[in-house]
C-alpha cells in the first residue's frame, strides 16, 4: 500500500513545483463547535481551499447517524467546487490531528480518487516546519473530479455483527459506557475492541511508525488476518484508525453510521 500520509516538507516541495501540481484542502473543524472557516481565513496553506465537514462531507443527520455519508452527486459537486481534479494529487489537512481531514481523505479514496494524502501532524506540523501561511483567499478553478463510489470497503448496520474484528475508535470511557457526552445511549457494539484514535499518534502529533502501529493494533487483536471494520461516534473520527491501519499495511472497512446510527434502532444490542 502507498502511504496515506505526507510530511510538511514533502507538501512544501510539491507546492514549490507550481500551484497546479497539487490540490490542497483545509478541513478545519471541531466536533460540536463552529466550522473552521474563520481559522482558514486567518491563515492557511498557500492555495488551499476550505471544505466544510458538515456541509460538504456529510448528509443531514438521521437514521444513518450524526454524519451520514453525502450523496455521490453532492460530494462530486463539492469537490469540483474546491478544485479537485481526477489527474491531480490531493492533500488534506486540519488542525485537529487529522480527525476531520481524514473524512475528506476517506471520501475521496472511496469515490475513486487515486492520489490523496493526509498531512502528517496536521496544521501545527506545517507551521512548525516553517511552511508559508497565506491569509488571502483565492477562489480555486473548478475541478473535474468524477465520483465513482465503492473503491474502499464499507459495512452497514445489518452486517456489523458479522465482521470478524470490529474496532471502536472512541475514547476508552465512551467505549466502556462509563460516560456518553454526545449520544443518548452509552456503550459499544457487542464484540468490538477499543483502539482510541489518540493512541495512533506520537507525542509530536504525528502518526506512529508502521511497526509501532502494527504492534498497537495486534495487542487489541487486530492482525489483518481477518476482515476488519472500524466505527466511532458518527463515522468521522473512525477514519483516523483506518489511516493508522493503512500505514500498518492493513485495509479496514468503515461503518459509516457508527454508534450514533447503531442506536437509532432500539432493538440493536448494546454492550457495556
Amino acid at each position: 500500500m502507498v502511504s496515506p500520509l505526507i510530511s510538511a516538507d514533502e507538501l512544501a516541495a510539491d507546492l514549490a513545483a507550481g500551484p497546479s501540481s497539487v490540490t490542497v484542502l483545509d478541513v478545519r473543524y471541531r466536533m460540536g463547535g463552529p466550522g473552521g472557516r474563520a481559522e482558514f481565513e486567518a491563515g492557511h496553506v498557500p492555495a488551499a481551499a476550505y471544505v466544510d465537514l458538515d456541509a460538504d462531507l456529510a448528509a443531514p443527520p438521521g437514521a444513518g447517524g450524526r454524519h451520514p455519508l453525502p450523496s455521490t452527486a453532492a460530494f462530486q459537486s463539492a469537490m469540483r467546487r474546491v478544485g479537485v481534479r481526477d489527474d491531480r494529487p490531493v492533500v488534506v489537512y486540519d488542525d485537529w490531528s487529522g480527525l476531520a481531514a481524514g473524512r475528506a481523505w476517506w471520501l475521496l479514496r472511496y469515490h475513486g480518487h487515486q492520489d490523496v494524502r493526509l498531512l502528517d501532524g496536521a496544521w501545527p506540523a506545517w507551521v512548525a516546519s516553517g511552511g508559508a501561511v497565506q491569509a488571502v483567499t483565492v477562489p480555486p478553478e473548478p475541478g473535474d473530479f468524477t465520483a465513482r463510489p465503492g473503491a474502499l470497503p464499507v459495512v452497514e448496520a445489518d452486517g456489523v455483527l458479522d465482521v470478524p474484528v470490529l474496532v471502536d475508535a472512541r475514547a476508552l470511557e465512551r467505549y466502556r459506557g462509563e460516560v456518553e457526552p454526545i449520544d443518548p445511549v452509552a456503550g459499544h457494539i457487542p464484540g468490538a475492541v477499543n483502539v482510541p484514535t489518540t493512541t495512533n499518534l506520537r507525542a509530536d502529533g504525528r502518526f506512529r511508525s508502521p511497526e509501532e502501529l502494527r504492534a498497537l493494533y495486534a495487542a487489541a487483536g487486530v492482525s489483518g488476518d481477518e476482515d476488519v471494520a472500524v466505527y466511532c461516534g458518527s463515522g468521522v473520527t473512525a477514519v483516523h484508525d483506518i489511516v493508522a491501519l493503512e500505514v500498518a499495511g492493513i485495509r479496514a472497512a468503515l461503518y459509516p453510521g457508527s454508534w450514533s446510527g447503531w442506536i437509532t434502532d432500539p432493538s440493536r444490542p448494546v454492550e457495556r
